[in-house]
């Protein structure tokens, strides 16, 4: 017996005493509960989002669409990159005004690997305002989910306002919960008993944040 059905039949065990008549799941939990706190036009969940990512110590820059590819370009050359890990469906515009080394997203790719690139740059699925997250979901131009957990810095692009939620709620709606989601919120970080912050544990250690209006 393999360990799915081992699993699967504690769940059928565990299931054995609901009545066939149970209300089912969908209309048993409550979806009444406020969607988003308080009203806000698009241009102030941009800023909420900004403000909350700075809380959580991110870097956070803004710019056209135009001026995208500096500011990659910049934000490789103050960090002194000598290599960048790129998804394969990354806009290639992004880094046209680089000449850093670009490193492939592969399978293969071992650990010790990822840890030598120097960034990695991605796009997000979605960004929730009112609590600083931003959502990758696996998709072309955001990788596999260990180049972002590896590498020491990320450079996250935001698409604004398209890719900005006030919520949870709002962000779940768009989100496939059959693909791998990871939900960054700030640089990785963790503190010990005493409370001294130490960041990059598990995930880098600097989130720069570029939000494209």
């Amino acid at each position: 017996m393999s360990s799915r059905e081992r699993i699967l039949g504690r769940v059928r065990r565990a299931l054995a005493d609901v009545p066939k008549d149970d209300t089912p799941y969908e209309r048993a939990v409550r979806r009444d509960y406020a969607r988003e706190h308080g009203r806000r036009t698009a241009e102030q969940t941009v800023d909420l989002l900004a403000e909350n990512l700075a809380d959580y110590r991110a870097i956070v820059h803004r710019t056209g669409t135009d001026g995208l590819a500096g500011v990659v370009a910049g934000l490789l050359r103050e960090r002194g990159a000598s290599s960048v890990l790129v998804p394969p469906g990354l806009d290639e515009g992004w880094l046209a005004a680089t000449g850093v080394t670009r490193v492939a997203d592969r399978a293969e790719s071992t650990p010790h690997e990822l840890d030598r690139v120097s960034s990695v740059v991605t796009a997000c699925a979605v960004a929730i305002a009112e609590t600083g997250t931003l959502v990758l979901d696996g998709s072309p131009d955001q990788g596999r989910r260990r180049i972002t957990l590896v590498p020491d810095h990320h450079i996250c692009v935001v698409r604004v306002p398209d890719q900005v939620v006030s919520s949870v709620p709002q962000a779940l709606e768009r989100l496939d919960p059959a693909r791998p989601l990871t939900w960054i919120s700030g640089p990785s970080a963790t503190s010990d008993i005493e409370l001294d912050r130490v960041e990059g544990v598990h995930g880098p250690r600097t989130l720069e944040v570029v939000l494209v209006g």
